[in-house]
């Protein structure tokens, strides 16, 4: 039962032919390209969603973003993009793997700490002891400050895939007993219903918090 449960995120269903990781490319296609046509109300919609975006992440990384919010925001709709996708029937979840995750997570933020170690090494060390901390907890406070910083990435990818995880096992596992259900179906079909519509806010918010918190952490460097 644990085996065909957990297959639901086995990226190699087909030994010659895997083409689930393809999902996570597909969201491209579905970008409107306004240089080919006139501007309607799914690219009127985009735009006011981009430009709210925007305002938000210069607001968090104040005056020295340096274009940075254009990245943040191609991440943010990126990982939006294949959360709602992984919702839909018969198409690969590849945010549900660390794979997926941390190869957003982990160069981003490296990049960030060489960018900061390299043109800011004063600021980068006095920011791993705060204000105000008494002389005898200062090595303490180094070695703390130090092991957050190298955990950030795999909170965040953990975050990301763990959330998403969680909630494609419980409609499979809704899904799998619907079969033998009998008289309960129409109560695990509204079931679905309703936890469709959580992962779909589960998917947003996701999208949400990884962009925020890397906002967050590249605000600390620049």
């Amino acid at each position: 039962m644990m085996t065909n449960l957990f297959s639901t995120f086995d990226p190699a269903t087909n030994l010659y032919l895997a083409m689930n990781w393809t999902s996570t490319f597909t969201c491209f296609l579905l970008i409107p390209i306004i240089y080919w046509s006139l501007p309607n109300r799914m690219n009127v919609l985009l735009n006011l969603f981009i430009l709210k975006l925007n305002e938000e992440f210069k607001t968090l990384m104040g005056p020295n973003s340096k274009g940075m919010t254009l990245m943040m925001i191609s991440l943010f709709l990126f990982i939006l993009v294949n959360n709602i996708m992984g919702l839909l029937p018969y198409i690969f979840t590849s945010s549900s793997h660390l794979v997926f995750t941390l190869t957003m997570a982990l160069p981003l933020w490296l990049s960030l700490m060489i960018y900061g170690w390299i043109n800011q090494t004063n600021y980068m060390f006095a920011h791993l002891i705060p204000a105000g901390t008494p002389a005898v907890l200062m090595p303490f406070m180094v070695l703390i400050e130090t092991i957050s910083n190298l955990i950030r990435p795999g909170s965040l990818a953990v975050r990301l895939t763990a959330n998403m995880i969680a909630g494609h096992l419980l409609m499979s596992l809704l899904g799998n007993n619907s079969m033998n259900s009998g008289m309960m179906l129409p109560l695990i079909m509204m079931t679905q219903m309703m936890l469709m519509l959580f992962e779909s806010a589960v998917s947003l918010i996701q999208a949400y918090v990884f962009s925020v918190l890397s906002t967050l952490y590249s605000s600390e460097v620049m």
